[in-house]
């Protein structure tokens, strides 16, 4: 037999059928079994998917789930007495954890969510732990393709819910440090499969960029503007370069909702953003465009490569990177070039992830030296 509960490096997840009561308040799941079981009979799991990151994961309501010899056992519990009954089966997940940051709403629940959720072909009932009715709304159409019942936010109902199927928790790729991507060994999806599935939940008209002798139109570049930080101080110049390259140019911010951000996003050949997670919309890029990631100062280059870099392969989309002069940050205006920020990150790396987020993520932004990122364009304007 198959274990009930199955643990990854990034995820945790329970799959459990015959008799399933679910109640809410209380945060259980109980199966009775008809079978002798020696294993261990009760779980805690908290359904998200990013395991080890201990921000996150206090974020995330804990979970017992348990087997009980028989349905009798189930019966002596008050609240098991089945009040509703569910034809379909259930999931529960959690919108806890670092949700409505784009990065991790893609790479924690979107793609696990996909991956687990695809094979029931919209039957099948989401039970939602850490409710949050603006995410629910932001992916609305993404939740509508995958389930075809209203969402049930399980930790308000005091009755007890039951079915003949429920999984607690989300498949994940079992590496640790694989962001952004699904393990084919271990899915029947692929990456290609969840972009084909974005572009049918979007409405998404462009597969794959159109070759040089196909091409009846000027591509298009978009460069992500950003509000606060990490943001180009000079897109206008940027875009003007790019014009003379020979590209039509598009700014924008995603802002505007996902569904329309998304149309955006896959009208273009090229995206150009500074590291974070509005870099995550390539996801929407049609196959064989460019995704071309900016290195602030800071040491970037792991989270760069994790984060972006190695997700772009598997998405079948081409990669540039350009990191980014000491002159073109502007932490040198704000510190000068020999402070310790400017001169040496790792030093400020050593203070703890906060500190360093603190600085090079929330307090830089970016003003191009567009002679020495011309090349950059004009690659980018090749591989097309």
């Amino acid at each position: 037999m198959k274990p009930i509960c199955t643990k990854l490096a990034r995820t945790e997840f329970c799959e459990l059928n015959g008799d399933v009561r679910v109640h809410g308040k209380s945060a259980t799941v109980s199966a009775a079994i008809t079978f002798a079981f020696s294993g261990n009979s009760t779980w805690h799991i908290r359904p998200y998917a990013r395991k080890g990151d201990t921000v996150a994961m206090k974020r995330v309501r804990e979970w017992t789930v348990k087997l009980e010899q028989n349905a009798d056992q189930l019966e002596n519990a008050n609240f098991s007495r089945c009040v509703r009954n569910h034809s379909v089966p259930a999931m529960i997940f959690s919108l806890g954890g670092y949700s409505m940051n784009n990065f991790h709403d893609f790479t924690d629940i979107v793609i696990p969510l996909y991956t687990t959720a695809r094979r029931f072909n919209g039957e099948v009932q989401f039970l939602v732990t850490n409710k949050s009715p603006s995410w629910i709304n932001k992916f609305k159409e993404l939740v509508r393709k995958l389930s075809n019942y209203e969402v049930i936010y399980i930790d308000e109902e005091d009755e007890t819910h039951c079915f003949s199927s429920v999984t607690v928790g989300l498949t994940r790729h079992r590496e640790y440090f694989k962001e952004l991507t699904i393990d084919p060994s271990n899915s029947e999806y692929s990456m290609s499969d969840f972009r084909s599935f974005l572009r049918d939940t979007y409405s998404l008209r462009n597969d794959a960029v159109a070759t040089r002798q196909i091409r009846r139109r000027r591509p298009r570049i978009l460069i992500l503007a950003r509000g606060r930080s990490r943001a180009f101080v000079n897109t206008g110049e940027i875009a003007r370069a790019a014009r003379q390259i020979g590209f039509k140019v598009v700014v924008a911010e995603a802002n505007i909702g996902i569904a329309k951000f998304a149309q955006t996003v896959n009208s273009c050949d090229v995206m150009l953003g500074v590291h974070g997670a509005g870099l995550t919309n390539m996801v929407f890029l049609p196959e064989n465009a460019v995704v071309i990631q900016v290195l602030p100062i800071g040491g970037f280059e792991w989270l760069a490569k994790t984060d972006f870099e190695k997700p772009s392969e598997g998405m079948n989309l081409r990669y540039l990177e350009y990191k980014i002069a000491v002159e073109e940050s502007t932490l040198v205006k704000k510190y000068g070039r020999d402070h310790e920020i400017v001169r040496d990150p790792s030093a400020v790396a050593k203070h703890g992830w906060e500190m360093f987020k603190s600085v090079y993520l929330v307090q830089q932004n970016v003003s191009i030296d567009i002679n020495r990122f011309k090349p950059v364009l004009v690659k980018a304007l090749e591989l097309l």
